[in-house]
């Protein structure tokens, strides 16, 4: 499943200030040419989540072929390290991985907002990390197992219901919360599963009811059969627009009328524009940060990984990593009231 990446006009306005933020502030490198440094390496990438998840598929994707786009070839080695909603893997990034270039990573696409609902929440600004790309923007769903009883928003608004969750940052706890918050709804959250796949076997043995903040393209490459079967029922989709796959599921953005309601729904759901991102620690040099920055470009074109991707219905909608800078910088903007409000969805 292969859509046309992300086109956004602030971004192609912002996109000289976005260059030279990526450059500023960085170490002076040690001269060494980036082949040199990269010929014969092995890169760690850090996964933030367990085997068999949505965030593992691509990210073990995208190492096959990768480093084949990276000066000296160097080989990739994906690393599992899920652990509080990915923030134990996003810290490792922040504070103790090598600022080399030798190790890069992915977590949870919403950690790098959590400071801006919660300035406590991390002993370090997610902002500072360096952004290499995202494989692409999506839709994420609440989904229900069959015997819940939950078909549709209606349902969803009147019948109370368990909904599993992975940690603090991830979607599969915030969402939920906001919707639970915003609309009032009976919903129960259980969290602490240490990846997507732990939920879902959870639902299928009747310990939960569903799931939100389910991404689209992880329920249909790892669990179409169950959603063809009408096992699962997706009666809600969350993000700033529908995906074309889903024109009759309710949007969660068209269910309030409230100017401000929707500006703090805005807010929370546009993390979605930056569905799968992978991003290097603060210091690493800035011609090494480039050549993983256009590696990752590469890749978003090498014909062999889009053919794996189609394969594995892996959705390829490419946002750079200057895109993405500019976005958590926007959101970073946004005014105070908007910002307590969408604080206040998400308390437990």
């Amino acid at each position: 499943m292969i859509r046309t990446p992300l086109r956004n006009r602030r971004f192609v306005t912002f996109f000289a200030v976005g260059c030279l933020a990526a450059f500023a502030g960085q170490p002076a490198s040690a001269g060494e040419p980036v082949a040199d440094f990269y010929s014969g390496k092995t890169l760690q990438l850090v996964i933030g989540y367990s085997v068999g998840g949505g965030y593992d598929i691509y990210a073990r994707t995208v190492a096959r072929y990768m480093g084949k786009h990276i000066p000296g070839n160097p080989t990739i080695v994906p690393q599992n390290m899920p652990g509080a909603g990915s923030l134990r893997a996003m810290n490792y990034l922040a504070k103790a991985a090598p600022k080399d270039g030798s190790v890069f990573g992915t977590f949870a696409r919403g950690a790098a907002m959590e400071p801006l609902y919660d300035p406590k929440a991390m002993p370090f600004d997610p902002k500072s990390l360096k952004w290499i790309g995202s494989v692409t923007n999506e839709v994420s769903t609440c989904a229900f197992w069959h015997t819940s009883g939950i078909n549709n928003w209606a349902d969803m608004q009147r019948k109370p219901y368990t909904i599993g969750g992975t940690g603090a940052s991830s979607d599969t706890d915030v969402f939920p919360k906001v919707i639970r918050n915003l609309f009032h709804l009976p919903l129960k959250l259980v969290t602490g599963f240490p990846g997507g796949q732990d939920v879902v076997l959870s639902l299928q043995r009747g310990e939960i009811d569903g799931r939100c903040g389910w991404s689209w393209t992880s329920l249909i490459s790892r669990n179409r059969a169950l959603y063809d079967s009408k096992q699962i029922i997706v009666p809600l989709q969350l993000g700033l627009h529908k995906h074309p796959d889903l024109p009759d599921v309710p949007l969660v953005m068209d269910l309030s009328s409230d100017p401000k309601i929707k500006a703090a729904l805005k807010l929370i759901f546009a993390r979605q524009a930056m569905a799968r991102p992978f991003a290097a620690p603060a210091g690493i040099a800035p011609e090494r940060l480039q050549a993983l920055r256009d590696a990752f470009d590469a890749t978003m074109r090498d014909p062999a990984f889009l053919q794996e991707a189609k394969r594995l219905e892996l959705e390829i909608a490419p946002v750079t990593g200057i895109q993405i800078e500019q976005l958590i910088k926007e959101i970073y903007e946004t005014p105070l009231d908007v910002v307590q409000l969408a604080r206040s969805a998400l308390q437990d």
